[in-house]
């Protein structure tokens, strides 16, 4: 997955990498993602390779992206995906997309079963990048070290892309924390995480509100790791 997001930042051949994701084995892939780390990392590798790769080569398909989120056009282990079955399937424990992240689906199939993660982790919507100009960076991740990965992430998107003004007692943040509320325990845990990335002070409870979602394609937005 690591070599996806190099290949489609390098804009090099990716055939012989999407087949061995491909044509793996299911056992052999289970085998190497026992913890949520190796999920999480592995499977934001992969959807974020794929949006870049799947848009670089048809850019056309982020017009009904709807769609574009919904179609079955990743194979993982011989299983056909869509890159909601990644995000919201795997990545974020079988979570139903538009529920704020307050419901889990209980129709989940053997792969979601197998692969998704056991927590739901709220840093991922600052780590998974959908191909829009308001979407967080494309970066490498690995298992690792993918807790101070994710960290410096979601610090970085947050203080990039939030605005604290005290005289009006708010703070606009990007609309991911309104969509997946539920993935942040609520909008006094989106207020909690803020203070932990210094977007606010510690002393200080503003109300949030949410920024329009930029949806222009943008593509190639690669960002380093600091840790």
């Amino acid at each position: 997955s690591q070599d996806l997001i190099q290949a489609v930042k390098n804009d090099t051949d990716r055939s012989k990498i999407i087949d061995q994701l491909a044509n793996i084995p299911m056992q052999t892939l289970a085998a190497a993602l026992e913890t949520d780390a190796e999920k999480k990392a592995f499977f934001i590798n992969v959807y974020n390779g794929f949006v870049q790769h799947i848009l670089m080569k048809n850019p056309e398909k982020f017009e009904d992206r709807d769609e574009f989120f919904k179609a079955k056009q990743i194979t993982i282990a011989g299983k056909e995906l869509s890159l909601d079955d990644i995000e919201h399937g795997v990545i974020r424990g079988s979570k139903v997309k538009w529920s704020l992240g307050l419901i889990q689906d209980p129709f989940a199939g053997d792969f979601e079963k197998n692969f998704r993660v056991s927590e739901t982790d709220p840093r991922i919507h600052f780590a998974l990048n959908c191909g829009a100009t308001s979407c967080p960076y494309v970066a490498v991740y690995g298992a690792e070290n993918l807790d101070a990965q994710l960290d410096f992430i979601s610090r970085q998107f947050l203080n990039r892309t939030s605005e604290y003004k005290p005289g009006e007692n708010k703070v606009y943040v990007t609309s991911l924390i309104s969509w997946f509320r539920g993935d942040f325990d609520g909008l006094d845990g989106a207020r909690e995480m803020l203070k932990e990335y210094d977007v606010i002070p510690e002393d200080a409870d503003p109300e949030l509100e949410f920024k329009d979602y930029d949806w222009t394609l943008e593509l190639g937005n690669f960002t380093k790791l600091g840790v």
